[in-house]
């Protein structure tokens, strides 16, 4: 009986020590393989990019919690990738002088061989460009290619290597609510300023001053003069956008416009490629808007006003006469200038459209395969009076009522002080919107 309470007791402390044999050497295990895991490097989360080789949030000072930066990560990367830009533009004074005035905008590295991204508008017309880096590195820069018709995207180019490029996000992923953050240079002096807020809205027709519908998404980040071609980042130090636009009124804070990256992108890389946007459709016709005021006046229909049709273009070869009065493209009904821009963007060229016209009191269909806008288009004709009144409203007249003769007139200090008039044209869009919208920076 001693026996076998002894051979009992001994098994149980045999079954006890090899527990604890077992618990400690798993301990162990545990504590190397957590202390090992400490002294390697945290592995790097790379974020997609296009073409930009891929940041790692590595190189901000570590893994981000849910991949997400703080926003000093963010204003750390935007100071390698966010530059200044400064111009000189030429023009003319109250007394008619010529004047050189200095611009300032932003735009931000999208290549780490120098190209650059920006807004039209922060070029448009500059003689000079100069690039200014966060080191204070300066750049004479190359203007590669402009798109101010349809949209506000220019690229520069500076002789420089191993800068740092963004990482472009999917504006098409945006939502209302999202996080967003500005890096920018605003006023032209306050350099390298980070506001942020959230995408407010998407998908918003503006109309700036120079009366082009662009399709941009809305934030509500401080933007000012100066901001023009900075990035919009999300939380992840991607870009989302280029700053644009912000409505300027007495009182309102809050509404500014940024053109999405996936649009400027495409764009972006049309300029590169090309110098210019191909593809685009074009009809080959100068138009101005008839207001319903005017078309009452002048006993025409409101609609889009044809001034002028290009011998050779498509709408010469559909039917399209000088006179007509554009209603609608494929049954989409167009009131102005900025509607026919808006909707041809739409197509391509080669792509086919039915207008619908007034002509002498009756409505007209005509089938037109669009035309390839060229790349430097011509320059949109003064409007001459060729005809009766009645038969060519808007042919040469100032805005500034009629004349004796029954032709309007145009003051002589209208001109005396740099005053311009023209009815506009179909490649620009030109038509005063009075939406209140208006580009900055420049």
């Amino acid at each position: 009986m001693k026996k076998t309470i002894w051979t009992v007791t001994a098994i149980c402390l045999a079954a006890v020590l090899l527990c604890s044999a077992a618990c400690f050497g798993t301990v162990s295990y545990v504590h190397k393989q957590t202390a090992a895991a400490a002294a390697e490097p945290a592995p790097s989360a790379v974020l997609p990019g296009k073409d930009s080789g891929g940041l790692t949030l590595s190189t901000l000072g570590g893994a981000a919690l849910n991949g997400e930066l703080s926003a000093n990560q963010i204003y750390e990367l935007a100071c390698k990738q966010v530059v200044g830009i400064s111009t000189t533009v030429t023009g003319y004074n109250l007394f008619g002088q010529m004047t050189s005035n200095a611009v300032s905008g932003t735009g931000f590295i999208i290549s780490e061989d120098g190209y650059i991204l920006t807004n039209n508008h922060v070029v448009d017309g500059a003689k000079e460009v100069t690039v200014k880096l966060y080191d204070g590195s300066e750049y004479a820069a190359e203007v590669v290619g402009t798109e101010g018709r349809d949209s506000d995207v220019a690229v520069l180019k500076i002789e420089a290597k191993g800068l740092t490029p963004v990482t472009m996000g999917s504006s098409d992923d945006m939502k209302v609510g999202d996080k967003i953050y500005v890096v920018g240079n605003p006023l032209g002096e306050l350099t390298y300023t980070m506001t942020s807020g959230i995408v407010s809205a998407l998908d918003r027709e503006i109309a700036t001053d120079r009366n082009t519908n662009i399709n941009m998404f809305q934030l509500d980040a401080a933007v000012n003069a100066g901001n023009s071609g900075g990035p919009v980042y999300d939380s992840h130090g991607r870009v989302l956008g280029i700053v644009t636009a912000k409505y300027q009124s007495t009182g309102i804070e809050g509404l500014g416009f940024a053109i999405p990256i996936n649009d400027a992108a495409a764009i972006a890389r049309e300029l590169i490629d090309h110098g210019y946007v191909t593809g685009k459709a074009y009809l080959g016709i100068v138009v101005t808007t008839m207001s319903e005021t005017d078309a009452q006046r002048y006993n025409y229909k409101a609609g889009v006003y044809v001034s002028e049709v290009t011998a050779g273009s498509c709408a010469e070869k559909a039917g399209l006469r000088q006179g007509d009065v554009i209603l609608a493209l494929d049954g989409r009904e167009v009131a102005t200038t900025a509607e026919l821009a808006s909707v041809k963007k739409d197509y391509k060229a080669g792509d086919s459209c039915v207008l619908t016209i007034w002509r002498s009191g009756d409505t007209l269909t005509f089938t037109v395969i669009f035309d390839e806008e060229p790349a430097q288009l011509p320059e949109v004709p003064e409007a001459q009076e060729t005809q009766p009144r009645q038969e060519y409203p808007f042919g040469g007249y100032g805005f500034f009522g009629d004349g004796e003769d029954g032709s309007g007139y145009t003051p002589w200090w209208w001109d005396f002080f740099g005053g311009e008039t023209y009815d506009g044209g179909e490649d620009a869009g030109e038509e005063d919107s009075g939406s209140g919208y208006r580009h900055f920076g420049s």
